[in-house]
């Protein structure tokens, strides 16, 4: 059975940054425990991040929390973690979240925390994807 990266906020972890998760159905999750052995990451907390927290957003090659508040350092981190993660399981693909500043594959938030979606990549997925690990969104 092949290993599969996962954001842990879609399993049910409440690491999201407003405490709660993005947790997937029961049904898709059931789904995917028959094809995958799941190995559940959070960037952000792993970076070091608390839980609850402000929000970031990635702006150019640097993120930054809705105070104004760089967190590169800790979203490099996490992402590292998630890497290291990867590579000691032996995982192929990530399941992440969409749009995260960490998680994204081809979307992100534009970093003027207007909601704006723009093409992009978070942290995380695009230090994977560098590392040949093929990304997938919810």
């Amino acid at each position: 059975m092949e290993n599969l990266l996962i954001s842990a906020c879609l399993l049910g972890f409440e690491c999201k940054y407003s405490g709660g998760s993005n947790k997937l159905s029961d049904e898709r999750i059931a789904a995917l425990k028959k094809e995958y052995r799941l190995i559940p990451v959070c960037p952000e907390t792993a970076g070091g991040l608390p839980v609850p927290r402000d929000p970031s957003e990635r702006l150019g090659d640097k993120v930054v929390s809705s105070k104004g508040k760089d967190v590169t350092a800790e979203f490099t981190k996490g992402a590292e973690t998630a890497l290291y993660l990867a590579k000691r399981y032996g995982c192929r693909k990530a399941l992440l979240k969409r749009n995260s500043p960490s998680c994204g594959g081809e979307f992100i938030y534009d970093g003027s925390f207007s909601g704006k979606i723009i093409p992009g990549q978070g942290v995380t997925a695009e230090l994977l994807r560098l590392e040949g690990i093929e990304i997938f969104g919810e």
